[in-house]
């Protein structure tokens, strides 16, 4: 994510770095809750307590090449619900997607100060309805900023949650494309690059 924090004497510095998807607000008593907040809705991201005062000043960009959504089928796994069909979604042009984040930092109240692990920093993407694009796949998508909207999206003194909102918007028409992929997606153990090659849909409706 790259994000931006101001200093006590200078002005709002950016950095990119590694977060943990899955927010942890600053004021949780476990960590755990953060597997429930990995994306927190446009529509209402400003006001929900866990998530409106990092929409205020702790707004960042996820840049991503693509993501994955999942569509039933025909077919019926072993736990008797409907297996999906994963899709990938990435931009037409083959560039980076930013997408509109949020993030937090908590404390381990049971690390000492001069442990590096003693603060945790997550983050978690705004979702939007979907674009016609992604809408037949899913009914829900990321939100992206534009670039020409970064520099304000990123710059922390600017807690005018109006505007912020203002800046951020859904991919525009026609900017993503779709395809099919491996079910192997499905299993959080798989990684590398075939999960990113097109392969035939199987059981669709």
């Amino acid at each position: 994510m790259h994000a931006c924090r101001r200093r006590a004497t200078s002005s709002p510095s950016g950095s990119l770095r590694n977060l943990k998807w899955g927010l942890t607000p600053f004021w949780a008593k476990d960590p755990k809750i953060g597997s429930r907040m990995i994306n927190a809705r446009a529509e209402t991201v400003h006001e929900k307590p866990a998530y409106r005062q990092c929409f205020r000043s702790r707004r960042g960009i996820v840049p991503v090449s693509g993501f994955y959504e999942w569509f039933p089928t025909d077919e019926v796994g072993k736990s008797g619900k409907p297996l999906k069909q994963p899709y990938y979604i990435h931009p037409a042009d083959g560039g980076i997607l930013p997408l509109a984040g949020i993030f937090d930092f908590w404390r381990n109240p049971d690390a000492p100060d001069d442990d590096p692990d003693a603060w945790v920093v997550t983050f978690a993407v705004i979702t939007t309805d979907a674009t016609d694009d992604v809408g037949h796949i899913h009914d829900r998508m990321p939100m992206s900023v534009a670039q020409e909207n970064w520099a304000d999206w990123l710059d922390p003194t600017n807690t005018d949650v109006d505007y912020a909102r203002s800046l951020m918007a859904p991919p525009q028409p026609g900017s993503v494309d779709t395809y099919p992929v491996s079910k192997a997606v499905n299993n959080v153990r798989n990684n590398g690059e075939d999960l990113l090659k097109p392969s035939a849909p199987e059981g669709l409706s």
